[in-house]
């Protein structure tokens, strides 16, 4: 007999530039372990971060499902672009499959970001998700929904080639964190004026760095946060703290 949605335990893992963070959830997001958290290896090829993944989670408790948030562009659990990590590494792996293999559980792959935005949304509007890191991540949600993934770090701004090389990790480090800040307000402003979302969320482990008033309409989010949205990968609301559905 197939298990009760409400009974599924989801392995939630989020992999960064710095990091690879995981945890196991139920099936409405709550964690029922801690977080924990191993350094991404360097090279961060598929091989390495495969193995970095399964001694993470090597004592974990029981999982029926796998999801992971992963810094790139995903189309069908098949890595396309990964430009944190290297893309000549991971140019159309099927990271979903040898996670299967590996770990043994069905597995989804989806970009990092919206791993993160379905973690944190409210499901009213058009939500905007950005993560402060190692890059610029965006995902975008109406009502709930994923839209279809962008990479829009990579437009380029001013006379920057992208978003990554105006407000990234390098940049941070270079610039410094008052330049830094003065550049996010730069950025907030354009995505205020072209997006006109409802509600902004912003994630990231450079987000604490902020240092200035947000908008009523804007708000932090963590990263635990974040990996919550892995559960709503498999677990759907149908209605408001009734029945659920899974995904297949």
């Amino acid at each position: 007999m197939a298990k009760p949605s409400a009974d599924l335990k989801i392995l939630s893992i989020d992999i960064g530039g710095s990091n690879i963070k995981g945890t196991i959830l139920n099936s409405k997001g709550d964690l029922t372990k801690q977080y924990e958290k191993t350094p991404t290896p360097f090279p961060a090829s598929p091989e390495n971060v495969l193995n970095s993944i399964k001694l993470l989670v090597k004592d974990f408790p029981e999982y029926d499902y796998i999801s992971v948030g992963f810094p790139g562009y995903i189309k069908n659990g098949v890595v396309k672009t990964a430009p944190n990590l290297d893309t000549t590494l991971w140019a159309d792996f099927d990271f979903a499959k040898n996670l299967e293999e590996v770990l043994g559980k069905p597995a989804k792959v989806v970009n990092d970001a919206d791993m993160q935005g379905l973690g944190v949304v409210t499901g009213k509007g058009l939500e905007f998700v950005i993560t402060l890191g190692t890059g610029f991540g965006t995902a975008w949600l109406q009502d709930g929904e994923l839209l279809p993934h962008m990479e829009f770090s990579h437009q380029p701004f001013d006379k920057y080639s992208s978003y990554d090389k105006y407000i990234g990790d390098k940049a941070l480090a270079k610039e410094g964190v008052k330049k830094w800040n003065l550049r996010i307000q730069n950025v907030f402003e354009v995505l205020k004026t072209v997006f006109n979302y409802d509600y902004l969320y912003i994630g990231g482990g450079n987000s604490s760095k902020l240092n200035f008033k947000l908008d009523a309409n804007m708000k932090i989010v963590t990263n635990a946060d974040g990996i919550k949205g892995g559960a709503r990968l498999w677990v759907k609301n149908k209605t408001v703290e009734t029945t659920t559905e899974v995904i297949a």
